[in-house]
């Protein structure tokens, strides 16, 4: 899959076969019942990215997640363990935003709905999460969960993992990334000390105060001090969610 996360050794170095990445550094394990919208993206039964369940028949995931012609991939609920338990689901239909497009391998737009073609039986382990109405300030506590790798060139977890970070200050996060991408106001940051998002984590969730707020998307080395996870900015986003629900 194409899991987006910027490792900078002496350039960007791509987290799956052509793009960049993410993963949970510094998480600790919880069971699916605490973060029960998290799903896993599978490529014929490998785990490539994270999502989030917005209803019984859709879920919002980063753009990148998905090659042009996406053929194989199903998605897993309802289970702590990526490999298996829960409930899997075929894709029906995917939407990536129309204005997705990639600069300096990062993606712009980074957003996607999904259409699975059966329901999903929603119960403690399987539950849809609302979408943020605005952007949470600067210092508001947040959460990030997924099997993504747990440090730079370390393994993939098994199990399901959870950070704590805060909303990081937005000026001073397109400062970190000058050099980089211009960071939009259709992007959020958020980080914590030793703590971050990594490769194999893309498309899943932010979440404050009990709201989605972003969708992993990208950032430089994993839990680099200078450098905070980017992450879709959901709020400024919600309209166009919510016209994909619609048309898709």
């Amino acid at each position: 899959m194409f899991i987006q996360w910027i490792f900078l050794i002496s350039s960007v170095v791509l987290a799956s076969s052509k793009r960049i990445s993410e993963r949970i550094v510094g998480g600790y394990s919880v069971p699916i019942s605490s973060v029960p919208w998290q799903a896993s993206i599978q490529e014929h039964g490998i785990h490539q990215c994270g999502a989030a369940i917005y209803s019984d028949q859709i879920l919002i995931t980063a753009a990148h997640c998905f090659p042009q012609h996406p053929y194989g991939y199903t998605v897993r609920v309802g289970s702590t363990n990526r490999n298996f338990g829960g409930q899997v689901a075929e894709i029906a239909n995917i939407i990536v935003h129309e204005g997705h497009h990639e600069t300096h391998n990062i993606s712009i737009n980074d957003i996607a709905v999904i259409k699975l073609s059966s329901r999903l039986r929603m119960d403690d382990t399987v539950r849809s999460i609302p979408l943020a109405d605005s952007t949470p300030p600067m210092g508001s506590p947040a959460s990030v969960s997924g099997w993504g790798r747990v440090g730079y060139n370390q393994p993939q977890s098994d199990i399901l993992l959870e950070t704590a970070v805060s909303i990081s200050n937005w000026y001073s996060c397109r400062y970190s990334y000058r050099q980089i991408i211009h960071i939009t106001k259709d992007m959020i940051c958020a980080s914590g000390p030793g703590r971050d998002a990594c490769t194999f984590d893309s498309g899943g969730p932010l979440v404050s105060d009990g709201k989605l707020v972003g969708i992993v998307s990208f950032g430089r080395g994993c839990a680099s001090p200078d450098y905070p996870g980017v992450y879709v900015n959901v709020a400024k986003y919600k309209p166009w969610i919510l016209s994909a629900i619609q048309r898709i």
